[in-house]
């Protein structure tokens, strides 16, 4: 039985659906059949099966993106990148307007510009966004997957952490099958700056283009990642507050 605490605050099952306290807050859960069965067969159940299938398709996609680049990704992820990068996908499988609910897809959702929209500047440390890291505007080739920043100056227009001195800005061109899972990154050979260096032109270039076909979705990432030089050593600051990895663009 559901019990009221105060204002509309409950705890237990009613009408189907549970209330729990958790650390992030209250939350509601669709209390689920008894049996699996049931669960499998019961036309009441059918919007639940649908939603169920799509979620585990959301969560499979962006599995799949994570795979691809997780070395990139390393230092510069927050605890929570998994759920709201399932939660992106959702979004985007939602924008598959020819496939039955419940059989809606990342992969067909990705090619209209709104689905690509949707992953188009996602970062994946929620606690780093580059645009409160990164101070300047950055130009990319599409086609190379070239990006350059012109007249850098690391010392006014990079924010790091206390303790910082010296960033690595590197890039990763990726080429993505949502359907199969397959999957072609390549990267930029990685730029270390002091960050009291003079302004520069910063150029990333990756070895060679992905393999492109019509089937998959291109995206280009910038990350940047701190560190400290003691005794000529740079020791990486892996406090996670600072390190940051973008999506920039999607194709």
């Amino acid at each position: 039985m559901a019990r009221q605490k105060g204002l509309l605050k409950i705890d237990g099952t009613i009408g189907g659906m549970t209330f729990l306290r958790t650390k992030d807050g209250l939350i509601v859960k669709e209390q689920l059949p008894s049996t699996k069965s049931k669960f499998e067969s019961d036309p009441k159940f059918q919007r639940t099966r649908e939603n169920a299938q799509e979620f585990g398709m959301a969560g499979t996609s962006g599995k799949m993106l994570r795979d691809a680049i997780r070395s990139f990704m390393k230092n510069a992820s927050d605890s929570k990148v998994t759920a709201r990068l399932t939660q992106v996908m959702s979004f985007i499988l939602k924008e598959d307007k020819t496939s039955a609910r419940g059989s809606r897809n990342v992969a067909t959702g990705i090619k209209t510009d709104k689905g690509k929209a949707f992953l188009r500047k996602f970062n994946f440390n929620i606690d780093a966004l580059l645009g409160t890291i990164l101070f300047k505007p950055l130009v990319l080739d599409p086609a190379t997957g070239e990006i350059t920043i012109d007249d850098l100056s690391p010392l006014n227009e990079i924010e790091g952490p206390q303790g910082a001195t010296h960033v690595t800005l590197k890039s990763a061109f990726l080429s993505i099958d949502f359907a199969t899972g397959k999957a072609d990154v390549q990267y930029s050979l990685p730029v270390n700056l002091e960050l009291t260096a003079d302004r520069g032109i910063l150029q990333l270039s990756p070895t060679k283009a992905p393999i492109i076909t019509t089937d998959t979705t291109v995206m280009h990432l910038l990350a940047l990642e701190f560190y400290q030089e003691i005794n000529n050593v740079q020791y990486s600051l892996k406090n996670g507050a600072y390190n940051c990895l973008e999506i920039v663009h999607v194709e």
